[in-house]
C-alpha cells in the first residue's frame, strides 16, 4: 500500500508541476496582451487629438470654382 500512495503523490507533483508550467505561460501571453492594449490605447488617443484638432481649425473657406466655369 505505501507504494501505492507514493505513485500517487508523485502523480500528483507531476500535474502540479505541469499546472504551473502552464500558468507561468498563461501570465506571460497576458502581459504580453496588456502591453499591446495599452500601445493600442495611445495610438487611438493620439488619432483623437489629430482628429479633433483637424476638426476645429478654419478651413479657409471655400474651394475656388474650376477654370471651367
Amino acid at each position: 500500500m505505501p507504494d501505492n500512495i507514493e505513485k500517487r503523490v508523485q502523480k500528483l507533483e507531476e500535474m502540479l508541476s505541469y499546472q504551473e508550467q502552464t500558468i507561468d505561460s498563461l501570465n506571460d501571453v497576458i502581459i504580453e496582451q496588456q502591453s499591446q492594449l495599452d500601445e493600442l490605447e495611445n495610438q487611438l488617443q493620439h488619432l483623437q487629438a489629430l482628429l479633433t484638432t483637424k476638426h476645429d481649425q478654419p478651413t479657409g473657406g471655400e474651394d475656388p470654382p474650376p477654370p471651367h466655369y
